[in-house]
Order: C-alpha cells, then structure tokens, then sequence
C-alpha cells in the first residue's frame, strides 16, 4: 500500500521539515500511478536483415482507471506500431505490459492506451480540477526524463490560460505553466497539487536548448479528463467543424487578403455548403474567390488559428453566426450566414 509506505517511512525520520514529509509522501503515494511508456516501431535488422520491433523512444504516462486505461501524450506514441508499459508497485518492482491502443485525440496531443494488468496492481492517479488552479501554487512533476524512471521535480504554477500547439498544428488552450522541470521523457508525465491531485499533463517546454529552461507547459484536467472519457466511451473524439477547406494564412496574404479565412470549398451537404456559404470556383472568367471569413458568433477571425479558438467551446450541433465577406461586382459585401456545425470524429482502429 503506497500511504502506508509512505507513512513508515516518514515515521522513522522526524527530522524532515513538514513541508518536506509532505513531498516525500505525495511521491511515494503517487509513484505507482505514474507509468514509464516504451514505444516501438517495425525495423529491418542489419545482420539477419528480418523486420522486428525496434525500440523508437521512451515517455511517462499515468494510470487512469482500474479497467487498465493509460493516459499519455499522443506525440509519446504518434510514429509507434507497439507500446509497452512499465508499471511499478510500492515495493519498487516494475512490470512491463503490452499496451492497446484505446483512441486519440491528436488536436489535444492526448492518447489513450490499455494494459491487461490485474486490478489490484493498477493505482488510478487522483483528478482534480485544474479551473480551480491558482498562479503561485505548489506543482510536482512525476515522469520519466532521458529515461530516469520515476523522476520528481518541484515548483509552482506560474501561469494560466497560455497556448501551445498540438501535433496537428492546432491551438490548445487553457494550458498550465509551471518552472517545475520538464525534460525530454516527461511528455505524458502527471503534473500534480500538492495535494496529490492531477492538475495537468506535461507535454512541452519552451526552451532553445531542447531542455529546461524553467518554462514548462501541461494540458489542464479538466480537459483530460472530458477527452479520455470520450474516448474511453466510443474510441473516438468529435469535434465541431464548419466542413470547410480553407487557404493559410500566409498563402491568402500572399494573393492579397490582409485577413481572414478564405474558403476553397464546401462541399455539397457539409455544414457551411448548407447554410449558403461558398467556396472558391474558377469560371470562364477566371477565378472567383469563395467567402472570407471574418467573425463566428462576434469573435474576429484574421486567420486559421482564430477560427479554431472560437470553435473549441463549441459543440456539434450547435448553431453558431458566421461573418463572412462575399465577392460581387460591387467588391466585397458583409453578410452573415447560421451554420449547423457537424461532427468531425478522429477514430483509430483499436489495436497494438
């Protein structure tokens, strides 16, 4: 039992400081939930020349659930064909799994993994709730840095509501900052109170050296935990779209558009075809561009970043107002379009 461990023995050493007894124990209590993530990928041998299993890299996950679910960062495993898991006991000994693929939500960086382990050797980490998170607060970092297993690292929350991006190229809000270090293997790792609760998950750092540099970010509980229950639940995640292809940013300045979301197609039947907006076509008289979007629900939008952020509150089904500009002969003339959104599901095959 980790509380009991860690209640022997911080009884046989009172020299400690309280606040010290206190790390000490929400580490030993907390160690058997975080997990060590080994990845694998299939490559050729150079001397019997047969394709094996690779090992390809290595990160730090956590416990979610007595049914065996791991909770990791999806770039840990995006480029894997096979995972293993290295769960350790209060005693100090590891047993390695081999890990299921459940489902992923790449637009969060989350991945959601399963192990045949018995019950009584899972520990699911405590989940708080990270919108209750304060600036200056006490943050414990639990991972596996350059493949130290089971590495702790202090220090507080120095801010919230920062950005950083997914493996997709899209914004995750709401992120937490902390000077706790991170480092390279801690990506899936738990980022806790000092109560012993889950606040986030750490997965990246801001740093020129590619180390840290007191500048480490972690994706908040409370959207861990609403994407791994979706997951859990259907193997799948589903995001608000417009169903629209869209030109970049850099691209649409480029031709001459200072701002907003041109439109290359909506396809027939998607959300936005049905609400009346349009794509870019090319015509006898050249090309015409489609609909630039400029606000969704009185939000500016100056490019694609900005249309994600006003859909990341949303949900499918949900109504919302788009601003858009729309070519004539007259030049550009403000309209505004009630669009359905549809259900984008980011679905992975279970498997290993």
């Amino acid at each position: 039992n980790p509380t009991k461990a860690a209640e022997a023995f911080l009884d046989n050493d009172a020299q400690l400081r309280p606040s010290e007894q206190n790390t000490i124990k929400l580490y030993l209590e907390n160690k058997p939930s975080v997990v060590y993530v080994s990845t694998f990928a299939q490559g050729r041998n150079s001397f019997s020349m047969n394709i094996e299993s690779m090992p390809q890299g290595s990160g730090s996950g956590f416990v979610w659930d007595d049914q065996g679910h791991i909770v990791t960062n999806f770039h840990v495993i995006r480029s894997a064909n096979s995972a293993q898991i290295g769960l350790m006991d209060s005693k100090g000994k590891t047993t390695t799994y081999e890990a299921e693929l459940t489902g992923v939500d790449p637009d969060k960086d989350i991945a959601v993994l399963q192990i045949k382990a018995p019950q009584n050797a899972l520990r699911p980490i405590a989940v708080g709730k990270s919108a209750n998170v304060q600036v200056g607060q006490i943050a414990l970092a639990i991972g596996n840095p350059f493949g130290l297993d089971h590495t702790l690292t202090t220090g507080v929350v120095s801010g919230l509501g920062r950005e950083t991006t997914s493996p997709t190229g899209r914004p995750i809000s709401n992120v937490i900052q902390t000077d706790a270090a991170i480092n390279p293997g801690n990506s899936g790792g738990a980022l806790l109170d000092s109560s012993g609760r889950l606040i986030g998950m750490n997965t990246a750092i801001l740093s020129p050296s590619g180390s840290s540099a007191g500048i480490g970010f972690a994706i908040p509980s409370d959207t861990i935990s609403q994407v791994v229950e979706q997951i859990i639940k259907g193997g799948q995640v589903a995001r608000p779209v417009l169903g629209i292809s869209f030109l970049e940013a850099q691209q649409a300045r480029q031709l001459g558009i200072p701002e907003g979301v041109l439109i290359l197609d909506a396809p027939t039947g998607s959300p936005a075809y049905q609400a009346g907006l349009r794509g870019t076509v090319r015509t006898f008289r050249g090309v015409e561009p489609g609909d630039i979007i400029t606000g969704l629900d009185g939000r500016q939008i100056r490019s694609e970043m900005d249309l994600f952020r006003a859909l990341e509150g949303k949900k499918p089904g949900e109504t919302v107002v788009v601003t858009a500009l729309r070519d004539s002969d007259d030049g550009f003339v403000r309209q505004e379009f009630k669009v359905k959104l549809g259900a984008a599901p980011t679905q992975v095959s279970r498997g290993r």
